[in-house]
């Protein structure tokens, strides 16, 4: 993978109004479990995370573009990959950076064996995040997603430690 200027850390309380602005974006707004309309929504999107799973903020600079995150973690060394990243830094290679290293932290640090991740079928751009961070594709779900009344195929990815 091509060297990207991006890393990872912790989530803070003070990066609350960058999640905010984050989740204005239309196609960002599905991406938490509850609308994150008010700066108190963004502070409790990044309270949230600890004992559901590990969140990354995913940094250019000083500037938090994205999120990296692995949940559903099971007993049986699994878990689950989400990622975004803000429009105005996206196609620049960032999010697949970003999952990639995400999945070396899943693997190294936390023992996991297994990642899967998901997406609609009509998102090519988040197709290639998956495979460009070495999630091989593993089949189409039909009909899985619901949004506003419309049904979406998903798309199912995963890499095992073993990989690569």
């Amino acid at each position: 993978m091509t060297h990207v200027n991006m890393r990872l850390r912790e989530w803070r309380a003070d990066d609350a109004p960058a999640v905010l602005r984050a989740f204005q974006s239309p196609d960002l707004r599905h991406q938490a479990p509850w609308p994150v309309v008010t700066l108190q929504d963004a502070m409790g999107w990044i309270a949230a995370w600890p004992g559901a799973g590990h969140a990354f903020a995913v940094t250019v600079g000083e500037q938090v573009v994205g999120n990296v995150a692995v949940a559903g973690i099971d007993a049986r060394g699994n878990g689950w990959v989400s990622y975004w990243v803000v429009p105005a830094y996206r196609g620049r290679g960032i999010a697949a950076a970003a999952t990639d290293e995400l999945a070396r932290w899943a693997f190294g640090e936390r023992g996991l064996h297994r990642l899967g991740l998901e997406h609609r079928t009509n998102n090519p751009a988040s197709c290639r995040v998956a495979t460009k961070a070495g999630f091989r594709p593993e089949g189409i779900e039909r009909g899985k997603l619901c949004h506003e009344g419309v049904r979406y195929d998903v798309e199912r990815h995963a890499r095992l430690a073993t990989d690569r």
